[in-house]
């Protein structure tokens, strides 16, 4: 069985620190991003113009600069409240073994 992960295909900024954005099998849904503002790598979003920047890396991430990233696999999940092994059906069978 070969499993087709949900890719990142469309992120467009929002207000207040909040992604528009659209997966390979059709989710969409906006995603709060504002826990994560001024902090760390994301003390970048300070100049609010730089959270605009988004892209989709060549891996599906969203990425804002070299340092800035995050997993889309992630965003997935919280957009959906699914978990891991709902999406990875073969982490099931690991955690089973």
């Amino acid at each position: 069985m070969n499993e087709k992960i949900p890719v990142l295909v469309e992120a467009k900024p929002l207000e207040k620190y909040r992604l528009a954005v659209k997966f390979s099998d059709g989710v969409q849904g906006a995603i709060d991003l504002s826990e994560f503002a001024g902090k760390g790598v994301f003390a970048l979003w300070n100049d609010y113009g730089q959270f605009e920047k988004v892209r989709i890396g060549s891996s599906g991430e969203l990425v804002w600069n070299d340092e800035a990233d995050m997993d889309g696999l992630g965003i997935y999940l919280k957009i959906t409240g699914k978990k891991p092994e709902d999406v990875l059906p073969k982490l099931r069978q690991l955690n089973h073994a």
